[in-house]
């Protein structure tokens, strides 16, 4: 809540949340949050208590059941993305349920089930955010892939269709093919006619992509992929997914067919350790792509930038992909993989197991460990 205030910090053995307030209007039990306490490696997130004022006027306040852990979050802790100075609490997406409404709120109402989309602030048990940033949940959507849909399948429809304009019979690169926009690209991929997918990467997450969908799964570990891909298809793709920069850019500039496009909506290649690495992004920047109009024009290639989180005021246009998205998921055309789910107080290890890439599908972090789990560890 972007009132509350932090009152202790413990890692571990937090009370229990107290009562839920009436609807509308009193101050809110202490509740959960992950805070980030300053730049740097894992240690740098600790679970604390805060409390939460009110929703103002267009406002709600949503009791948070799940949240979604970005590639961006990563940068976000390094510093090497767009967030507030530390003490901070990060999250660009969670879902919930409506719990109280602020003054001159019509569309939603106590007890509606939400996914939110914010720059961050979202790794909360309760949270109070505009109510247009709140989107309803389709029927039998569980809120773990609520948590799941908005970040990565608003980037990868946009990148896509968008700005990538996919078409049946067309060829498509996507990079880190088993992340969260990897699996839900692949997943809208599969919406079009006879779309050859390529996909990097590492070879134990190949039947897992071949099985979801992808043509031509690479490993980018062993082998080259670009030449892997003119290998297959020697006049190269008509789109590229690029998350990567750097040199990575240039290399998928020159796997474009004519007409074709490369959309990049990321850096990863400056994440190398735990910590902010210097020489990582030197070399990046030294790397980064660089091309002037009149080479556009003769080589009849586009290059676009895709990044969600500048896109914070476009609520029309969000709210549009988000129905679209909404409606492909009611057919039954997309449905978000979930790699695993943590509770708050083991946020390092979701951390871990993305930055490691040993993730087939999305990291969900919840406010408190499943039942499933507590009942083990009492044993």
């Amino acid at each position: 809540c972007s009132s509350s205030r932090s009152i202790s910090v413990a890692p571990s053995g937090l009370p229990a949340p107290g009562p839920e307030p009436p609807a509308g209007g009193d101050e809110a039990a202490e509740h959960r949050a992950l805070v980030l306490t300053g730049f740097g490696g894992y240690e740098k997130l600790k679970v604390q208590l805060r409390r939460c004022s009110s929703p103002g006027p267009g406002e709600v306040s949503v009791r948070v059941h799940a949240c979604g852990l970005n590639f961006a979050d990563l940068l976000a802790r390094q510093g090497l993305y767009d967030l507030p100075s530390p003490p901070v609490c990060p999250g660009m997406e969670c879902a919930g349920v409506v719990r109280a409404l602020g003054e001159g709120v019509r569309d939603r109402q106590v007890g509606d089930k939400v996914m939110i989309l914010a720059k961050s602030g979202l790794w909360q048990e309760v949270v109070n955010v505009p109510a247009r940033q709140t989107f309803l949940m389709p029927p039998g959507m569980s809120f773990e892939e609520a948590a799941a849909l908005p970040v990565n399948y608003i980037t990868a429809y946009m990148v896509l269709f968008d700005f990538g304009n996919l078409r049946p019979n067309q060829s498509v690169l996507i990079h880190m093919a088993a992340g969260g926009v990897g699996t839900a690209a692949i997943q809208l991929c599969k919406t079009v006619e006879n779309v050859t997918i390529f996909g990097t990467a590492s070879a134990s997450k190949h039947d897992a992509l071949r099985s979801s969908g992808v043509t031509h799964p690479i490993d980018y570990r062993t082998t080259d992929y670009a030449e892997e891909v003119r290998k297959i298809s020697p006049k190269g793709v008509d789109i590229v997914l690029d998350p990567l920069g750097g040199s990575d850019t240039s290399k998928a500039f020159n796997l474009l067919k004519p007409m074709g496009k490369v959309i990049i909506y990321g850096v990863a290649n400056v994440l190398t350790g735990q910590k902010k690495s210097l020489i990582a992004m030197a070399k990046t920047w030294w790397n980064q792509f660089s091309i002037n109009a009149l080479q556009l024009l003769h080589h009849n290639k586009a290059v676009c930038g895709y990044d969600l989180g500048a896109m914070d005021e476009e609520f029309e246009l969000l709210g549009s992909v988000i129905s679209k998205l909404d409606n492909l998921y009611r057919q039954g055309k997309i449905k978000p993989k979930i790699d695993s789910v943590w509770p708050f107080d083991r946020v390092a290890d979701a951390m871990r197991q993305m930055q490691e890439k040993k993730n087939v599908g999305k990291v969900i972090l919840v406010p408190e460990a499943p039942k499933e789990e507590s009942k083990k560890e009492e044993n």
